[in-house]
């Protein structure tokens, strides 16, 4: 009974919502400012975009287990940091991703094992652990994987313009337009309109990429990947919303205006990765 009293409470995550309009534009504008920079890492230097990829996958990873930390669930944090941004560079360096997935594990593993004397032996900080570094690390790492592929570069920047601009038309529709609820159990404010919207767009930014950037691929595989990202993105931004309702809590963080977290900006980034490779690899190829 007193294990139960000490159980945290999560806070509602529906009260006091901030002015659509002000969200609006930040959200706006935050999206103008990413864009251009994240394509100047993408075409600058290797070295660069790879040392990006694992700075947002350990700001990433820490934001996940700090949000853990905050509803009362204990993490392994630093231990999470180190292994999962090692997971992730894994996928650059010549050591095997999967050596280095299978060290940490076994580290996050025998790390359980460790307990301050008196309290009892608990599970849940290295599940917990694990689960982030499964989910931000190992799916991030797939951008290594997108990049080395024949036209790498342009397949980076069309995942990121799809993704993007698809969610900020959801965004833009649903906070004006949308009316019908899309999961109201997960994300109330998410509705059917913002989803169709993110759908159409997604769509169109990857018949313009084509056009403009990318035309060796081809319009038939660009409108493919246009409507691949564009649901399976919603996907992760519906996983992750489920993820942050169960702890009650908004965002994972306050580092970009107008979206929250670094983590809450690549929700659907996480999805639509690894999700273009294997498109890229097997069945655009």
């Amino acid at each position: 009974m007193a294990r139960a009293q000490e159980a945290p409470v999560p806070r509602s995550v529906d009260a006091a919502p901030p002015a659509r309009g002000a969200a609006l534009v930040k959200r706006v504008l935050s999206t103008v400012v990413l864009l251009p920079v994240f394509v100047g890492i993408v075409m600058g230097p290797v070295w660069l975009f790879g040392a990006t990829v694992v700075l947002v996958s350990a700001v990433a990873q820490w934001e996940f287990t700090g949000m853990f930390e905050r509803a009362g669930v204990r993490t392994f944090r630093w231990l999470g940091l180190v292994g999962g941004t090692a997971v992730t560079a894994s996928f650059a360096l010549p050591i095997s991703e999967r050596v280095a997935f299978t060290a940490v594990l076994l580290a996050v593993l025998l790390s359980a094992l460790w307990r301050p004397r008196g309290a009892r032996l608990a599970w849940e900080p290295a599940a917990v652990t694990l689960f982030g570094i499964c989910y931000v690390n190992w799916l991030l790492g797939y951008g290594f994987w997108l990049r080395d592929l024949p036209g790498g570069s342009d397949w980076v920047l069309l995942l990121v313009w799809v993704t993007w601009l698809g969610e900020t038309a959801a965004y833009v529709v649903g906070s004006t337009l949308g009316r019908t609820k899309l999961a109201p159990v997960i994300s109330p404010r998410k509705t059917v309109e913002g989803a169709a919207a993110q759908l159409v767009v997604s769509l169109l930014a990857a018949v313009v990429a084509q056009a403009w950037f990318f035309t060796e691929i081809g319009l038939g595989r660009a409108a493919v990947a246009g409507l691949l990202l564009g649901v399976v993105g919603q996907l992760g931004d519906l996983v992750e919303s489920a993820l942050k309702r169960s702890l009650g809590t908004k965002d994972t963080g306050a580092l970009i205006p107008g979206h929250g977290g670094l983590l809450d900006r690549l929700d659907s980034l996480l999805f639509n990765t690894p999700a273009l490779f294997y498109y890229t690899r097997f069945i655009a190829a």
